[in-house]
C-alpha cells in the first residue's frame, strides 16, 4: 500500500472519541467526589437538571474534539528529513522533529482503542519531553509504515505489500517472558513502587470517606476510632502478614498488567520491545542509542537465577533532577544468566570486561553513618533521657544501630569501579546489586573533585557526565581518579564514534 507522508494527513476519524474521552476522564478524575455528592444529594426532581448538565459537558467535549481532530495534522518533509506536527484549537502549534534525533517510536494501544480498532504513536527525542510528538488515533498499517519512515530516514513514499506490512508486526522474538517468570519478577522486585501505591490507595480512601461523611454531617471520628479499635484487637503480627500479603498481590498484578506478553525482536539495526495486557506498547529503539545499559540483582533473584536490565536513553532533564531520567528508561524483566548475556551482546557489541577495579576509601562510610546512624540515635536518646513515655522502645535503637550501619558497610563493599579498554562499569546497591555500563565515547563530560581536608590522603571523587545522567564514583584514590579522567578524554578525542 502507497503512503505518501510527504502531503498533510489527519489521524482515524476515531480520535474524535479517543480525544473526547481523553477530555471526560480528565473532568470526571478533577471532580469524583462534587459528583457523587450531587447525585446523592439533590432531589429526585432536580436530578433532571444534573442530567443535562452531564450531556451540555459530554456534548462541548465531542465538539472541542471534533476541532481538535480537524486541526491536526502531521506530515513528513523529505528535503530537510523533518516532521511536522500542525495542531491546537484557538492557539496554533508547530512542532517539527528532526529524523535523525528521534531516538524511539512508541506504537500503543489503550483498552479503548483496541474496542475501536485505532493505535497511538509517540516519538521520544534526547532532547525534548518525553513523548514530545504523539498521534492518538492511527490506523494500524499507516503506523507501522510511518514507524519505519522515522526510523530509516527513507526519502521516498514508502510502498509496501501486505506480506511487508504483515512482517512489520511478526517479527521472531528472541526474548520472551513466560507467565512462571513474570511471577518471580513481580515476588522478587519492584517493592518501593508497590508500597507507595498501597500507601497512596489507603490515603485516598481514608480521605475521600473523611469527606464523604463530612458532606452528610456524620462524621464524629468513628473512622479515627475504629482504627484505634482495630489495632488494639488485632494483633501486629497478623497486620503486617496482611499487608505484605496485599503488597505481594499489588506487585504480581502490576507485572503481569506491564509485562504480559513481553517479548524482544530484531528488525534491521533496531529491537522492538512490546508487552502489555489491557494496553498494548510496542517500542522500536536503535541499541547505538541506548546511552548507559545496566542489569540487576538482589538476593532472591540471585537464588532463582533472573536478572532485570535498564536501557536508559537520552533525557534532557538529568542537569536538573536525575530522577526525571527515569522516564526515558526501558526496563527488561526477568532475564536468566544466558538471555542477559545475550541481551548485552545485541547492545553493546560484545560482553563487557573489566581488567581493573577500583575500591572507595574507608572515608566512604563517614558522613552515612552521621547522618544516618548518629545523628537520629542522638535525637533519640535525648527525647529517652526527657520522657518516660520512650523507655520501653530503647531496644529498637540497637536494632536500628545494627540495621543502618551494617547497610552502609554492605553498600560501601559493593561500590565499586571497574575499567576495561572499551567499557566503564560501576557497580553499587545494597539490595539490588546493579551494574551500569557505559562506553567511553558515550561520556560527555567529566568533573573530578576534591575536598580541602582530604589532600593529605589523596581522596576524591569523579562523576561521569552522560546524556542519560551522571555516573559517580567516590572516594577514590584521586590520582588514579585523575588518570583515569585524562585516559578517558583521550579516548573520546581520538575515536570517531558519535553517542547517538
Amino acid at each position: 500500500m502507497n503512503y505518501d507522508f510527504s502531503k498533510p494527513q489527519r489521524q482515524s476519524i476515531a480520535g474524535i472519541v479517543i480525544i473526547a474521552a481523553s477530555y471526560l476522564y480528565k473532568i470526571i478524575k478533577a471532580s469524583i467526589i462534587p459528583i457523587v455528592l450531587l447525585l446523592i444529594k439533590v432531589e429526585s426532581e432536580k436530578l433532571v437538571y444534573v442530567i443535562i448538565a452531564v450531556g451540555g459537558i459530554s456534548i462541548i467535549a465531542l465538539l472541542f474534539s471534533y476541532l481538535n481532530y480537524r486541526r491536526f495534522t502531521f506530515f513528513l518533509n523529505d528535503a530537510k528529513q523533518e516532521f511536522v506536527i500542525q495542531k491546537g484549537v484557538f492557539n496554533r502549534t508547530l512542532l517539527t522533529i528532526q529524523v535523525d534525533k528521534i531516538q524511539q517510536v512508541n506504537i500503543n494501544q489503550s483498552l479503548l482503542q483496541k474496542l475501536i480498532g485505532v493505535y497511538s504513536l509517540t516519538i521520544d527525542t534526547p532532547g525534548g519531553e518525553k513523548n514530545e510528538a504523539s498521534i492518538a488515533a492511527i490506523d494500524e498499517k499507516l503506523a507501522y509504515s510511518l514507524k519505519e519512515h522515522l526510523l530509516n530516514g527513507q526519502r521516498t513514499p514508502t510502498t509496501m505489500s501486505d506480506e511487508q506490512e504483515a512482517s512489520l508486526r511478526e517479527y521472531i522474538p528472541f526474548f520472551k517472558l513466560s507467565p512462571i517468570t513474570l511471577f518471580k519478577v513481580g515476588l522478587t522486585s519492584n517493592y518501593g513502587s508497590s508500597l507507595t501505591i498501597l500507601v497512596g490507595f489507603l490515603f485516598a480512601a481514608f480521605h475521600n470517606t473523611k469527606e464523604l461523611l463530612q458532606a452528610f454531617d456524620t462524621d464524629n471520628g468513628q473512622i479515627e476510632a475504629a482504627i484505634k479499635t482495630g489495632v488494639s484487637l488485632v494483633s501486629v503480627g497478623i497486620l503486617a502478614i496482611m499487608f505484605l500479603s496485599i503488597l505481594f498481590a499489588i506487585n504480581i498484578i502490576r507485572t503481569f498488567i506491564i509485562y504480559f506478553d513481553f517479548k524482544i525482536s530484531k528488525h534491521k539495526l533496531s529491537l522492538l520491545l512490546s508487552s502489555g495486557l489491557f494496553a498494548k506498547k510496542n517500542t522500536l529503539l536503535s541499541p547505538t542509542k541506548v546511552q548507559v545499559t545496566s542489569y540487576s540483582q538482589n538476593y532472591f533473584q540471585k537464588k532463582i537465577n533472573i536478572f532485570n536490565l535498564k536501557l536508559r536513553q537520552a533525557n534532557s532533564n538529568q542537569s536538573q533532577d536525575e530522577k526525571d531520567t527515569n522516564t526515558a528508561d526501558l526496563q527488561v524483566p526477568g532475564c536468566s544468566a544466558n538471555e542477559k548475556d545475550e541481551l548485552l551482546k545485541t547492545i553493546l557489541g560484545k560482553l563487557p570486561e573489566a581488567s581493573i577495579t577500583y575500591a572507595p576509601n574507608y572515608r566512604f562510610l563517614n558522613l552515612p553513618i552521621f547522618f544516618t546512624v548518629v545523628i537520629p540515635i542522638g535525637i533519640f536518646y535525648i527525647f529517652w533521657f526527657n520522657f518516660q513515655e520512650l523507655y520501653n522502645y530503647y531496644p529498637w535503637s540497637i536494632v536500628y544501630f545494627l540495621v543502618a550501619t551494617f547497610m552502609i558497610y554492605y553498600g560501601y563493599k559493593r561500590h565499586r569501579l571497574m575499567v576495561g579498554q572499551d567499557f566503564i562499569i560501576k557497580k553499587s546497591g545494597i539490595w539490588d546489586i546493579s551494574h551500569e555500563i557505559i562506553e567511553p565515547h558515550k561520556v560527555q563530560s567529566i568533573t573530578t573533585f576534591q575536598y580541602p581536608w582530604h589532600k593529605a590522603v589523596d581522596v576524591g571523587h569523579i562523576n561521569l557526565h552522560t546524556a542519560a545522567g551522571i555516573i559517580r564514583f567516590k572516594y577514590g584514590n584521586y590520582t588514579e581518579i585523575k588518570r583515569l579522567a585524562n585516559y578517558w578524554l583521550y579516548q573520546i578525542e581520538r575515536g570517531s564514534e558519535e553517542w547517538m
